[in-house]
């Protein structure tokens, strides 16, 4: 059974590694983005303490070793985590992040070592530390639930990375089978917890993964609005453009003079009858012979 556990625990590592891991990806869209977009920080602060605590808890524990090496690792990826989060964060949030740091990853931290060194002995040390970090996991693995409402909302997995909830997953089932075999509740309550809510993120992935719609951001939006009034305007241009051809022809047609009228009234000649036609030509002829005189 000891060896048994012992394998578990060592597949354990392997997974929560990877799954600490897992979010490398994201920070170097925000670094090559320079801007964290809306990626949460608080499930990383909060991943931070509880990695932390559990390092401290195994170092607490007898046979803990393999709670101290996985989650010292863990510790030290989300302090890289939370830096670049720092600097890329937008000002209002930055500010936010850095008191939630102090409070909750430097002061709070701080205080619950001092308080189990110096004011606890024995199991009691094990009992206060080992029932902090079981909430602290329980927040950690809820952390997520703000991002899946994020994916209802947006109809978008973008902001829910898959392999962060595979690995949560996948963490979470491990952790309790070990947390069974060494009969630790303090590791088996939250991460079986951690593995119900891993489950609820990947079927909201499988069932949101082919309806996500993509997420503009505020330079691209603006950037289509941009070019859809540059359109517009040209339309318009374009239309009064040719509503002056067409108004300057129609201009010039009626200025022109009505040929049709003037070849009518000019080619127009009175009807004479025959004896009209008769004194039109002799008074023609005669009127032609002065001429000739005249001449």
């Amino acid at each position: 059974m000891a060896s048994l556990s012992f394998i578990i625990g060592i597949i354990g590592n392997v997974i929560s590694i990877l799954m600490f891991t897992s979010p490398i990806k994201t920070f170097k869209q925000v670094v090559k983005n320079k801007s964290t977009e809306d990626y949460k920080g608080l499930p990383y602060i909060t991943t931070l303490l509880s990695t932390s605590l559990w390092t401290f808890y195994g170092l607490l524990k007898t046979g803990g070793l393999l709670v101290v090496t996985v989650n010292g690792a863990g510790a030290a990826l989300h302090v890289v985590y939370v830096i670049i989060f720092l600097i890329y964060a937008p000002h209002n949030i930055k500010i936010k992040s850095v008191k939630l740091v102090a409070a909750v990853n430097v002061a709070f931290l701080g205080i619950v070592i001092i308080i189990t060194l110096l004011a606890l002995k024995g199991a009691t040390r094990i009992t206060l530390v080992g029932l902090l970090c079981a909430g602290l996991t329980i927040g950690m693995y809820a952390a997520p639930l703000s991002a899946m409402r994020t994916v209802i909302k947006t109809k978008s997995v973008k902001y829910m990375p898959f392999f962060l909830s595979f690995f949560q997953f996948l963490n979470g089932g491990v952790w309790s089978t070990y947390a069974l075999l060494v009969k630790d509740y303090y590791i088996g309550v939250p991460n079986g917890i951690g593995f119900v809510l891993g489950s609820l993120q990947l079927i909201l992935y499988m069932m949101y993964k082919n309806k996500s719609r993509p997420v503009e951001s505020d330079d691209e939006r603006k950037e289509k609005e941009g070019s859809a009034h540059l359109v517009k305007d040209g339309l318009q241009l374009q239309d009064l453009d040719e509503k002056t051809k067409n108004g300057s022809t129609l201009h010039k047609a009626n200025s022109l003079p009505n040929t049709s009228i003037i070849t009518q009234h000019d080619m127009k000649t009175p009807s004479l009858g025959p004896l009209e036609l008769e004194n039109f030509t002799q008074r023609d002829i005669e009127t032609g012979s002065q001429s000739n005189i005249g001449l």
